[in-house]
């Protein structure tokens, strides 16, 4: 396996599309770990620090790659775009007009891409909103935990613009997803889901390591 992926790096075309999406996989990691404007991040690592090896939390942060419990930039990541996806597959079936377009090839197709993407927005707007107010609530982590107020400031303007900012966030996530179809190697969109869950392996595994010791650890690995 590594002397094929030797072999596809001299390759000079395959390695510009490799660099590519490393470049864009660098920039999505980067974004998942910048906060959003106005978030206290102290208080933040300090309610995820209270939750930690909780299986909920612990799940909500696999498939976000720990931005989500952060309230990074990119804390919804790609999954209103898998959401929204499902959604519309669901819904060529009941309505006739997308079952039409799905049927007319790539000109439906892209119709229906389309549709998603506006989607997608609408659902981001929703589920930052609800991660703000539960932010804002201070019940984000639970009734038990995260207290502290989540961000600095807490006004009208700081809620839309956290929730403006992660909105913005996701749509960067979608158009990333894109440009690695289009101008690198793969599904875009599977490479930023499998980006967002392997980013807490070495987190998870480190974890391992401090409960159970370095034996479980091996044997883990």
């Amino acid at each position: 396996m590594l002397g094929a992926f030797v072999n596809a790096f001299r390759t000079p075309d395959l390695r510009r599309k490799m660099l590519f999406v490393l470049f864009i996989v660098a920039l999505f990691r980067l974004g998942s770990t910048l906060p959003a404007p106005g978030v206290n991040v102290a208080n933040v690592q300090a309610s995820v620090q209270s939750v930690e090896g909780q299986s909920l939390f612990s799940l909500i942060n696999l498939f976000s790659g720990g931005a989500l419990l952060q309230l990074t930039v990119f804390a919804l990541g790609i999954m209103p775009y898998i959401t929204a996806s499902i959604i519309l597959q669901l819904l060529t079936v009941v309505i006739p007009r997308l079952e039409t377009l799905k049927k007319e090839g790539q000109a439906g197709q892209t119709k229906i891409t389309q549709y998603t993407r506006y989607l997608t927005l609408a659902l981001a707007v929703l589920q930052a909103t609800g991660i703000v107010a539960l932010a804002r609530s201070r019940q984000l982590f639970g009734a038990d935990t995260g207290r502290a107020l989540l961000y600095n400031e807490d006004s009208i303007f700081s809620f839309v613009l956290i929730v403006i900012t992660m909105t913005s966030g996701t749509a960067i996530v979608m158009w990333f997803g894109e440009l690695i179809t289009d101008r690198g190697i793969g599904n875009g969109m599977s490479i930023m889901i499998f980006t967002q869950v392997v980013a807490t392996f070495p987190g998870t595994l480190w974890q391992i390591r401090v409960a159970q010791g370095w034996f479980t650890f091996f044997i883990v690995v």
